[in-house]
């Protein structure tokens, strides 16, 4: 009987790992160290020869846990394993963290069905098909989106091989570059949030895994651009491992109503305002739910446009320090109450008689007294009427100030001047094949960026938290 490749590769992984083991292992004087490296050498065996991961590592561990305690005392151990197997059973169960993990799988298991991925990667290989090494970009791409979806390496590997790896070796790709851009692309799972990785970690050591989202989200998007530079300079470079795409495998075909069209002329955004006047044998209504489709990019680059102007020109908010003490510090008593305070007023009044008899005032000095008490009311109303007034201007200036937006930065004109380039540009090309090209991807791409924006960004800002937002996520799939 003669053994496949594979069988011999597995089997002398196994041989290299197991022989050293036996050789190298000290029987007659074991210590805790030795009983986990022979530990983790049988779990690998034990995997390769097919037993499932899950009950493979729960029972080795079971097992040389009670090796280690029996040791150390051979009545108890059984006791002592069985009482830990329980508390971390219990501690996993109750982690509210870790329940984020099937929800997440939850999630892209209903993507995956509603065969969003499958649409994704078609629209995406169509819009990139004039790109050097097209489907093993598109793989890419779609690797990194349906990581953001489900978190897990193992489902999105499986699901891109069975769906661009195929794809990739009938359009005469290389095999080393398709496996390649199928496992690099799957592993960005592991970086790009919701990462299951991130999750255990965070779980394990006590780390916020918002924070580890957060950190891990810009640096994932940067290695997804760089396998996609890698595979544009590799493509221009060895032709031979990525051809091109075949001219049939570039187009779409074309719906009735826009073949009509297409005889009038190859602009669609010309073609459809014209039609709205003409008709051209094309339903008005038609006419206009196209025209908006294909308006969407320029009102997607207007709403970026319009949000970076607010940010730019918004007003600084300067924090107002006025009647802060500092620590440690006391505010002054008013004059008044210094003055209440140590019972001096004026001038002293004159002592009291030794007999405490006073001198009755005249007849008329009560009434110079209270036209004088008058006198100075009437002088005092002006001095607090006139901050008052002085008080209005104050406001109605702090108003204006606070309302006044910055100037324009240059930066924001060099934006500006790029989405309207940007927006030119995009219409100049857009033909009947990039309208449909592009409602392929609104179909298969807009739902899911919804959800993706919908579940990370509830838990990046705080909203909610993972295992909330992945309970939102499945119920949102």
């Amino acid at each position: 009987m003669k053994l496949r490749k594979e069988l011999w590769f597995g089997f002398s992984l196994m041989a290299a790992i197991v022989i050293p083991l036996i050789v190298l292992m000290p029987w007659g004087n074991l210590t805790n160290g030795h009983l986990g490296l022979m530990m983790l050498a049988l779990i690998c065996v034990g995997i390769m020869l097919g037993f499932p991961t899950a009950f493979t590592l729960m029972g080795m561990g079971v097992f040389f846990a009670w090796l280690a305690y029996r040791s150390v005392d051979p009545a108890t151990a059984v006791q002592r394993v069985l009482d830990l197997f329980v508390q971390r059973t219990y501690g996993v169960m109750s982690n509210d963290v870790l329940i984020a993990i099937p929800l997440f799988l939850f999630m892209g298991y209903l993507v995956e069905r509603a065969q969003l991925i499958d649409r994704l990667f078609r629209s995406l290989h169509l819009a990139a098909a004039r790109v050097p090494g097209s489907l093993a970009v598109a793989t890419i791409v779609t690797c990194a989106i349906f990581a953001t979806a489900t978190g897990i390496i193992g489902a999105v590997v499986t699901l891109m091989g069975l769906l661009a790896f195929p794809a990739m070796l009938k359009a005469g790709y290389n095999v080393k570059v398709a496996a390649g851009a199928v496992t690099a692309g799957g592993c960005l799972g592991i970086m790009i949030p919701p990462s299951v990785l991130l999750i255990v970690y965070g779980a394990v050591a006590g780390v916020s895994v918002v924070q580890l989202y957060a950190g891990a989200f810009l640096p994932g998007l940067m290695l997804a651009s760089l396998y996609v530079g890698y595979i544009i300079v590799l493509a221009k470079w060895k032709p031979q491992l990525m051809p091109p795409l075949a001219e049939s495998e570039r187009r779409v075909e074309l719906p009735p109503w826009s073949q009509t069209l297409a005889q009038h002329g190859s602009n669609a955004l010309t073609g459809l305002a014209r039609a709205l006047g003409a008709g051209r044998g094309v339903a008005k209504r038609t006419a206009l739910a196209q025209l908006f489709v294909t308006l969407v990019p320029a009102l997607f680059i207007v709403a970026v446009l319009g949000i970076s102007y607010r940010v730019a020109t918004a007003p600084e908010v300067e924090a107002s320090t006025a009647g802060l003490v500092q620590t440690g510090g006391l505010v002054a008593a008013p004059e008044q109450e210094r003055e209440a305070s140590t019972g001096l007023i004026g001038a002293p009044e004159a002592e009291e008689t030794e007999a405490g008899v006073e001198e009755p005032p005249a007849e008329g000095a009560e009434e110079a007294l209270a036209a004088e008490a008058e006198t100075a009311e009437g002088a005092q109303e002006p001095s607090d009427a006139a901050p008052a007034l002085e008080e209005k201007p104050a406001e109605t200036a702090a108003a204006a100030l606070k309302h006044e937006r910055l100037p324009v930065p240059l930066w924001l004109w060099i934006v500006f001047g790029i989405g309207i380039v940007a927006a030119a540009v995009i219409y100049r090309l857009w033909n009947w094949q990039l309208l449909e090209i592009f409602k392929l991807l609104l179909t298969s791409f807009f739902p899911l960026a919804l959800l993706i924006v919908a579940v990370l960004g509830s838990i990046v800002f705080g909203l909610a938290t993972p295992s909330e937002a992945a309970a939102v996520g499945g119920f949102g799939g």
